[in-house]
C-alpha cells in the first residue's frame, strides 16, 4: 500500500531541493509526478518551486478550498500517477492533510510531502501538526544553527537582525526574514554568533 510521507526541518535545510531531486527520479525513470506548492507563497511566482541551489520547476498552485484528493484523480484519470509530492506543506489545512492520506489509501498513490514543522513562535502548524499525526513515516531534514548545533526552530526577524516574537503565523519571506536556530538560540532570542557559544556539536 501507497504511503504518507512527511519530510519536515527549519529553513535552508534543502526541503525543496529534495523535492525537486525525487520527482526527477521518477520522471527519469518513464514515471509520472504531480507537484502541489501553496499559492500564498508567491515568492519566485505561483506555481514555481525554487530551491537555493538554482533547481526549478512548475506546481500546481494551491489554495486553501482546493480538494487535493479530487485534483490528483481527475489527473490519475488521464494518466497514470506514481507520485505526489507537496512543497510548503505546513500550509496545508487538516482537511487537506486528509485528502492526501486518502490519496495513498484509496488511489495507491504515494504522497512525498515536505515543510516547517514550528512557527516562529514555536507553534505547530497546522498542516505540520496533522502531516504529523497521520503521515506513515516522517524524515527530518537536517541543518545547523549558527552555534554548530542542529537547527530545530525558526527565528523571524525584522530589517535590523532583531527577533520579532509577535505577529502573524504566516509571513512568507526568506533569509531575510527567517533564520534557522537550535533551541537555545531559540529561547534566547538569538541570530547571530557570539563568544558565549558552544562548539560545534554533530547532527
Amino acid at each position: 500500500m501507497a504511503k504518507l510521507f512527511f519530510y519536515y526541518s527549519t529553513m535552508n535545510a534543502g526541503k525543496s531541493t529534495t523535492l525537486l531531486q525525487s520527482s526527477y527520479n521518477y520522471r527519469e525513470r518513464g514515471m509520472n509526478t504531480l507537484v502541489f506548492s501553496p499559492e500564498i507563497d508567491d515568492r519566485f511566482g505561483v506555481g514555481k518551486i525554487s530551491s537555493r541551489i538554482g533547481l526549478q520547476a512548475d506546481s500546481i498552485a494551491f489554495s486553501p478550498s482546493v480538494n487535493l484528493f479530487r485534483s490528483i484523480q481527475k489527473e490519475h484519470e488521464k494518466k497514470t500517477i506514481h507520485c505526489v509530492l507537496v512543497d510548503e506543506s505546513q500550509f496545508l489545512t487538516r482537511q487537506q492533510v486528509r485528502q492526501l492520506s486518502d490519496v495513498c489509501d484509496d488511489l495507491d498513490i504515494p504522497v512525498l510531502a515536505y515543510g516547517l514543522r514550528t512557527d516562529f513562535q514555536g507553534n505547530l502548524f497546522e498542516g505540520s501538526q496533522h502531516l504529523m499525526a497521520w503521515a506513515d513515516t516522517l524524515h527530518e531534514i537536517k541543518t545547523i544553527c549558527h552555534c554548530g548545533r542542529k537547527a530545530t526552530m525558526v527565528l523571524r526577524i525584522d530589517g535590523s537582525g532583531n527577533p520579532v516574537r509577535e505577529g502573524e503565523q504566516i509571513q512568507i519571506g526568506g533569509n531575510e526574514r527567517y533564520v534557522s536556530v537550535c533551541r537555545k538560540h531559540f529561547k534566547d532570542g538569538l541570530a547571530e554568533r557570539n563568544s558565549q557559544d558552544l562548539p560545534f556539536e554533530d547532527l
